[in-house]
């Protein structure tokens, strides 16, 4: 399911619960298998802020932690130590600025900057040199 079906699944799901369907078959019948957890927490959200809010997926992450002067070391990071790890790129952030943020949001940050990683050189086979 694609990002656009699963939003129409979604309105789908919030329209039959206001219908006064029950959570179980307002999921069925739009196709998403997902906990009555969720789907209360859909609900929720589109009567405090309106169905859009609970139709846009938004991105996850933390964007907002890696913004300006922390964005900026970063870039220059990466460009100083383009061999250095996601791992090692996480230790030296929470060392510097206290910050933990995911490797795989660090690796989108650093493709967004053009700062990936190159990859590794193959060494030669273990059995030697091929025939």
């Amino acid at each position: 399911m694609d990002r656009e079906e699963r939003r129409e699944a979604k309105a789908l799901v919030l329209a039959n619960l206001r219908r006064g369907q029950r959570w179980p078959e307002a999921a069925v019948h739009a196709g998403l298998w997902v906990s009555d957890r969720t789907l209360w927490r859909w609900a929720q959200r589109a009567r405090r802020e309106g169905e859009e809010a609970v139709l846009d997926d938004g991105r996850h992450g933390h964007p907002s932690k890696l913004r300006g002067p922390v964005r900026q070391w970063l870039a220059d990071y990466c460009r100083a130590q383009p061999t250095s790890s996601g791992h090692a790129l996480q230790a030296a952030l929470r060392e510097r600025f206290g910050l933990v943020v995911s490797v795989s949001q660090l690796n989108r940050v650093r493709a967004e900057l053009g700062v990936r990683r190159p990859p590794q050189a193959r060494g030669a086979p273990l059995d030697g040199p091929s025939p």
